[in-house]
């Protein structure tokens, strides 16, 4: 079944679905173009955080298994059976790729919601559409990947090639389980890479699948594997791994120093973060639609159980249309997203990632209370949540920046509100974060929006919308949100290196 035939299913459809899933989950490793255990046998459980009951016994790689997987991506590389096929054949490939994860669209979906909590309707809606949409256009840039000839003196050739890293990487957070392993894996494999994919404990078994079906499209064993584990295990030895060329990471900010230091503790390898974020949305007073404004800053901080890296965390209003714009917001924000069973297409906001999830977000919810923060609604548990781990959706007001809640990154859905007067206070609030990854500017004054855009410290600036795009806008951040470029040409050419070939010619008689 394609993605166009999943959007129209049920509930009972996909309870069905979810059952049949269930009976033949996948949850070894992956490497060398087949499924095996962990070299010591170890496991742990993955945990329905909708139900909290468990969903599978997962194969914990350590080490040797990292070992083992980098020792398959070295050899498939070297070999050149996907370094050096023809750019048109592992286009093709590629492309083949995608159409397998459409085709597959149901059993992937079922596997992201089971596994990571998340609406089916949003994976079926947003994240699948998304995945299929990277890699093809991933396939897309192969043959757009250019060297050089220099102007040099008479008789010397001067050519700058650009040529594949090597074994890469990839350690993916679970709150876009697939999407985020892919923007890793689709620009590494463009350019000839191979690659090693840790994925996120709570989230890990959609990128098992992906990697079954990157071979049946056409791709070498050894050409991606996938080794489940423990951050603090299995990421800290491929991030150690002296035959790996490039770590890309997302995830924590904190977890992302420990990365940088793996590399400078081994081989100098490259290292690209996509970590934390705090970011703003500033609305100005003379912003052109008010209603589209409250919109976009409940959608960005809600949308995803708040469990985005660019979530619009930091609402910041001009004084002049601060009570209007709370009113609003609490009008309609408070019940825009309802949490239910996220095998409902009708359920709009599922349960965070763990119970230590909920259980984190629920205390600087109280942590906000205590220090003076505005709660205008939710700050707790839904009614009928059960055993899992949800959160309601929670506003508060009357934020100052030096409140727990406008400091540290929460990841859940809660959206705190801050006044401001005039452009400059905007601006100095919005900066006074250790983050950088994103922000919105809301305003009609082009003078003011282009202030905003080039004094805010981040790496992705919306106007009068937020959390939009295309394949050709870069994604990533400034300060201590990382390095990394996503999505994007850009992000290709940065699993490349450059090669100098300087020829000298026979002196011509």
């Amino acid at each position: 079944m394609t993605l166009a035939t999943a959007q129209g299913h049920d509930r009972d459809h996909w309870q069905a679905l979810a059952v049949a899933a269930r009976a033949r989950l996948e949850s070894r490793l992956f490497i060398d173009g087949r499924f095996v255990d962990a070299a010591r046998g170890g496991r742990f459980q993955s945990i329905n955080p909708a139900t909290g009951a468990p969903l599978a016994e997962v194969s914990a790689g350590t080490a040797e298994d990292i070992d083992l997987a980098v020792a398959a991506a070295r050899r498939a590389f070297r070999s050149g059976a996907w370094s050096k096929l023809p750019p048109r054949r592992r286009m093709d490939i590629l492309y083949r790729f995608a159409a397998l994860v459409d085709e597959h669209a149901e059993q992937l979906a079922v596997l992201e919601t089971l596994d990571m909590g998340k609406p089916i309707a949003d994976v079926v809606a947003g994240d699948l559409p998304a995945v299929i949409e990277t890699i093809r256009f991933m396939a897309e840039c192969i043959d757009k990947i250019e060297g050089a000839v220099t102007n040099t003196e008479s008789g010397v050739v001067h050519m700058i090639l650009r040529e594949p890293l090597g074994v890469v990487g990839a350690i993916s957070p679970w709150n876009y389980p697939l999407l985020m392993a892919v923007w890793k894996i689709a620009p590494a494999l463009a350019a000839g890479n191979t690659v090693v994919l840790k994925p996120a404990e709570q989230a890990p078994l959609s990128c098992l699948r992906l990697a079954e079906l990157f071979m049946e499209a056409g791709g070498p064993a050894g050409g991606f594997n996938v080794v489940n584990g423990l951050g603090e295990v299995a990421g800290k030895a491929l991030a150690l791994h002296n035959d790996v060329a490039k770590v890309s990471f997302t995830g924590s900010t904190e977890v992302g120093k420990l990365i940088l230091q793996y590399a400078g503790q081994s081989n100098m390898k490259r290292v690209a973060l996509e970590c934390g974020g705090k970011s703003p949305q500033v609305f100005m007073g003379d912003l052109p639609d008010l209603g589209a404004a409250v919109t976009a800053a409940y959608r960005g901080i809600f949308s995803n159980m708040g469990e985005v890296c660019n979530a619009g965390s930091r609402i910041l209003v001009e004084r002049g249309i601060y009570g209007e714009f709370i009113e609003r917001f609490v009008a309609e924000g408070e019940h825009a997203y309802v949490p239910g069973d996220p095998l409902d297409p009708a359920t709009t906001m599922g349960p965070l990632v763990t119970r230590e999830a909920q259980q984190r977000v629920l205390g600087l919810i109280e942590t906000g209370r205590k220090e003076g923060a505005k709660l205008r609604f939710g700050g707790g548990v839904p009614r009928n949540a059960g055993a899992g781990s949800f959160v309601s959706p929670t506003l508060f007001t009357d934020v100052r920046s030096d409140m727990t809640i406008a400091r540290q990154e929460i990841f859940g859905p809660v959206a705190a509100v801050m006044p401001f007067a005039g452009v400059d206070e905007a601006i100095r609030i919005a900066n006074d974060t250790i983050y950088g990854l994103a922000a919105g500017v809301w305003t009609r004054d082009v003078n003011t929006a282009f202030r905003l855009v080039r004094e805010i410290e981040a790496g992705v600036v919306w106007i009068n919308c937020f959390d939009e795009g295309d394949m050709t806008q870069p994604f990533g951040g400034w300060k201590q949100s990382g390095n990394a470029r996503d999505k994007c040409f850009e992000s290709v050419v940065s699993y490349t290196q450059t090669k100098s070939a300087w020829l000298r010619l026979a002196a011509q008689p």
